[in-house]
């Protein structure tokens, strides 16, 4: 018998099902147009750019779009971070009945190459600081057209004013010897289109919205396809999440990159589908940026990562009471565990709350997410979201359902799980898969987990991560908990690495808090207290700093590349 225990747990308010509009993403900008034309949709460096606005210029753009001969189902790409001209860029793509391929910007020219070919991008919008990159990978793809857009454009009159050419030299952002033919700067081209000119194309539910890569680190980078009714479903299972929301009176800090689909979905397209301004940030890692634009906008939600509100945790000047940074309600914090130390700090700082949700680029973007207001579980990832199915199936079968309480890899079903991977049909086969019920493929996550007797889930680990020192079975993660307690302790990573006489053994990855001491001896130490010995790592190196993801999500796998490479 199916039972669903977290359904007693949810917030007041908090829907078991909702009814989704059958409208196209897009829906939701225009909703939030219509509704409160004058509220600012973005504001950027003291610039603000309406609703009603926003929705005009994404009008253009799809006209412009139309022009260059973008068509329904084409794929387009988003070179950029995080300005209004992602937003323009992202809706625009949509009404033009384009497919948004938004892609981080910081990789290599090799990075980009592959995700260009696979996709099919022929057009691109792109930063100017980025040009460079896009053109060095042009040649091997068959991208067409390059659409570049200068931060100048985004910025309030003054402050482009006081944006010299010397400071847009040493940005990047000036292009030596201008466009290369063919290219096109994108304040010019959408200037030849009026909002009326965008084209009358005829989109569905199960049209193709987005095409979304993940595990670029890991391997070749895999596209999940994710129609319109997946992207609106998850938009407003987030929405309904937030219970204390008041449409068209919160703001929203976007400082979780818009490109990665935490940061698309959970910030941008739930900030519009609630009406919110968004606080635009391109820079995360610039603590001191962001603080100043808490201070100065009063953000009231800030989804982000728990690295992010740990390096404000430990600014100086945070201590120090120079930023006000009470405005803040609510913080959804993912793509990374949740340190109740992290938690409970942020929340002292604020006043607001922060807690933990889970998800995956296959059903962008979340499936899991701890109560706003009920209880929230230490190291619990919260319980599935309305109209979220979950199990936890087991690890030797991939078939039986295992008990309350008992470790298996965690399975999902929902409105918001993707189609598939593009051109991979084994790895899509492998990943959704039909279990005989008579409902829709679950999805399988490849996260190792298990729930407990209120429906909380906990993640253990990616079962691709599992370390057997010994034929032992040690999870990173648990080894990460204990070593993070430690208070000279400010970040880890653990992994597996080889070992001639275990197959593979336990390694540490440390970076200490700023001016602290501590030997390898007295770490193990520390882990003999609250580990089996299997699982003390037996190698551990101090590092100033560790590799992670955009998002903050620490590389573990990028951690033993390097650790092989420097053992030969």
């Amino acid at each position: 018998m199916e039972t669903r225990p977290w359904l007693s747990h949810y917030d007041q308010g908090v829907p078991q099902h909702i009814d989704y509009p059958k409208e196209p993403l897009f829906y939701f900008l225009e909703e939030a147009a219509k509704n409160h034309p004058g509220k600012p949709c973005t504001i950027f460096k003291g610039a603000s750019i309406s609703f009603k606005k926003m929705n005009e210029i994404t009008d253009q753009v799809a006209a412009a779009l139309a022009s260059l001969g973008v068509k329904k189902g084409d794929r387009v790409g988003i070179f950029m971070p995080n300005t209004p001209q992602f937003v323009m860029a992202y809706f625009g793509i949509l009404k033009a009945g384009g497919v948004v391929v938004a892609t981080n910007p910081l990789y290599t020219p090799t990075e980009i190459e592959h995700q260009i070919n696979d996709s099919g991008i022929e057009v691109m919008f792109v930063m100017s600081n980025f040009y460079n990159t896009i053109k060095a990978a042009q040649p091997k793809t068959k991208l067409k057209t390059v659409i570049v857009t200068n931060i100048k454009e985004a910025l309030p009159p003054i402050v482009s004013i006081l944006f010299t050419l010397a400071k847009e030299k040493k940005g990047g952002f000036r292009i030596e010897g201008g466009l290369k033919p063919g290219d096109l700067w994108m304040k010019d081209l959408i200037g030849k289109f009026s909002p009326s000119d965008r084209p009358k194309i005829a989109l569905s539910p199960d049209d193709t919205a987005l095409f979304q890569y993940s595990g670029g680190t890991t391997g070749v980078s895999k596209a999940a396809v994710a129609m319109h009714r997946n992207v609106v479903a998850n938009t407003l299972q987030i929405k309904q999440w937030m219970t204390t929301l008041k449409d068209g009176e919160e703001i929203v800090l976007m400082a979780i990159p818009l490109f990665h689909v935490y940061g698309m979905v959970a910030g941008m397209n739930f900030a519009i589908a609630a009406s919110s301004t968004m606080v635009m940030i391109p820079n995360a890692r610039d603590i001191p940026d962001v603080l100043e634009n808490i201070d100065k906008y009063h953000p009231t939600i800030f989804p982000g990562v728990p690295t992010l509100y740990n390096a404000i945790n430990n600014r100086p000047e945070v201590a120090a009471g120079k930023y006000n940074l009470r405005s803040i309600k609510a913080c959804l914090s993912g793509s990374a565990p949740l340190l109740r130390e992290t938690k409970e700090k942020f929340e002292a700082l604020t006043g607001g709350v922060v807690f933990e949700g889970f998800g995956l680029s296959e059903a962008p973007t979340a499936t899991h997410c701890n109560p706003m207001l009920g209880q929230n579980k230490t190291g619990s990832i919260g319980m599935p979201m309305s109209d979220v199915e979950c199990k936890i199936i087991s690890l030797d079968d991939s078939v039986t359902e295992m008990a309350t309480g008992e470790i298996g890899e965690l399975v999902i079903r929902g409105p918001q799980v993707m189609k598939g991977y593009h051109n991979m049909p084994t790895e899509t086969t492998n990943t959704l898969r039909d279990m005989g019920d008579g409902g829709s493929p679950w999805l399988f996550t490849g996260d190792i987990a298990r729930m407990d007797e209120d429906g909380y889930f906990y993640i253990v680990d990616r079962k691709k991560e599992l370390i057997k020192p010994g034929g032992y079975q040690v999870w990173p993660r648990e080894v990460e908990e204990v070593i993070i307690t430690h208070p000279k302790v400010m970040e880890v990573g653990v992994a597996g690495i080889p070992d001639p006489y275990r197959g593979e053994t336990v390694k540490a990855w440390i970076v200490l808090k700023p001016g602290e001491t501590v030997s390898e001896e007295e770490l193990k130490v520390f882990c003999k207290e609250k580990l089996a010995a299997y699982k003390v790592p037996t190698h551990i190196e101090f590092r100033g700093e560790l590799p992670k993801t955009t998002v903050g999500k620490i590389l573990r796998r990028e951690l033993v590349r390097q650790h092989k490479e420097s053992a030969g």
